[in-house]
């Protein structure tokens, strides 16, 4: 959430950033109305409750109609201090209701508009001329089936549409993938985390995920838990309600796990392979930093996610996403975005995003500074979202006879292996 000091100061900017968002503006003009209530209702019982205190010591030193008078007064005082406690309580809850469904600042510097505005800042790799080559290049799923890697009907069969089997060097794939994005991120000075995939709603909810992309999250009614889209959730609430010095910052935490996505609006994109399901797994970077040191955090974050792409050897660009597309919790967000070859266009295969202290006041996490205590900032970034590494390699690094050329960084975790082959009929 926001600082609400922020909004009473400067409500027009609070205004401004939910006009770039697409969300409703009249939301600032509702909550600063909902915090005027707050505060003067609390004047109000605090006044009342001081009245209470001294007519309670006066009562004692009173005597016949004077008493009497006073307890009256003490009664009808007693009713109003309640009835001030009771406004004072709807107020703050009505506050909170509406802080909750504002989104986070968006950065100035954030092109403004919806999906398609976003502004592309670097290009890199050789997108290959497969022409030129001699041949055609073979989807994913084509690909997966001729190495035995990915069996998609079978998925389908035991959970339905968007699921499937990593099987054989699919498997073995995903592990080297994660075992070689834990290397990179381990020795850049991350903390390995296996984090839980389910967590309380206090968790989902001050990450800020059950605003805009509730649609998208799984919840077990039973339990009254969440199955986790991202383990930015986890590794955001690990800290939740504690105050941490400031001589521990930066703390950086490479957390993996598996996620679970509805995909609620997305019928009928990338129906095909394995590119949007409904579950895979991920290594998710996550920084917790002082507030003036995000932006520098966040450039860190990107360049560690180009240094990945890079040793995959993929042609991939980098994106400053627009305001629309940030998401409640971002103030500004980068997308990495790999060329797939048989779509003939660059599609998201890594994201991250400066979420500033939006998330950090949700879930109570604090810094200490001297003797000064404030909200921290926290920037996430995917390292490697499995399924859609798979596909970039598969389709990029492809040959003729589809046999498909591994990047050099995996090897060591493939056993030394060169090349993925075809597996006989």
């Amino acid at each position: 959430m926001i600082d609400l000091r922020l909004l009473r100061e400067d409500p027009d900017r609070v205004r401004a950033s939910q006009r770039a968002r697409g969300e409703d503006v009249a939301l600032v003009d509702s909550l600063l109305s909902a915090d005027e209530r707050r505060r003067s209702s609390g004047v109000r019982f605090d006044e009342l409750r001081a009245e209470q205190k001294a007519l309670g010591k006066l009562i004692p030193k009173a005597s016949g109609d004077e008493k009497a008078e006073l307890l009256k007064k003490a009664g009808q005082l007693a009713a109003d201090v309640k009835a001030a406690d009771a406004d004072r309580d709807a107020a703050a809850a009505e506050t909170q209701e509406l802080l909750l469904r504002l989104g986070n600042l968006v950065h100035p510097d954030v092109p403004v508009g919806g999906e398609e505005d976003f502004v592309t800042l670097e290009k890199h790799g050789t997108i290959r001329d497969f022409a030129a080559e001699g041949f055609e290049p073979k989807d994913h799923l084509q690909l997966g089936q001729i190495l035995g890697a990915i069996d998609v009907e079978r998925g389908a069969k035991v959970s339905g549409s968007r699921f499937y089997f990593l099987t054989g060097v699919g498997a073995l794939l995903e592990l080297a993938l994660v075992n070689a994005a834990m290397a990179q991120a381990t020795a850049a000075g991350f903390t390995p985390m296996l984090t839980p995939a389910l967590v309380r709603p206090q968790s989902m909810a001050g990450t800020g995920f059950l605003g805009q992309a509730a649609q998208d999250v799984y919840h077990l009614a039973d339990d009254d838990l969440y199955l986790v889209g991202t383990s930015e959730v986890p590794l955001a609430a690990y800290h939740m309600d504690e105050i941490l010095d400031a001589e521990r910052l930066p703390l950086r935490y490479a957390g993996f796990s598996p996620c679970f996505r509805r995909e609620a609006g997305s019928h009928g994109k990338d129906t095909r392979g394995i590119f949007r399901v409904h579950q895979f797994d991920k290594v998710e970077m996550f920084s917790y930093v002082s507030p003036e040191d995000s932006q520098a955090e966040h450039q860190r974050l990107l360049e560690w996610e180009k240094q990945w792409l890079t040793s995959l050897e993929l042609p991939y660009r980098v994106i400053d996403v627009a305001s629309a597309d940030l998401g409640a919790s971002a103030a500004r967000k980068y997308d990495c975005e790999a060329w797939i070859p048989t779509q003939g266009k660059y599609r998201e295969l890594t994201s991250t995003s400066d979420c500033t202290e939006f998330q950090s006041r949700r879930l109570s996490i604090r810094v200490r500074d001297g003797k000064q205590v404030k909200p921290l900032a926290t920037l996430n970034g995917t390292l490697c979202a499995v399924p859609r590494t798979i596909v970039a390699i598969l389709e990029n690094h492809q040959q003729a006879d589809g046999s498909v050329r591994v990047p050099e960084v995996l090897r060591p975790y493939l056993g030394g292996r060169e090349v993925l082959e075809p597996v006989a009929k």
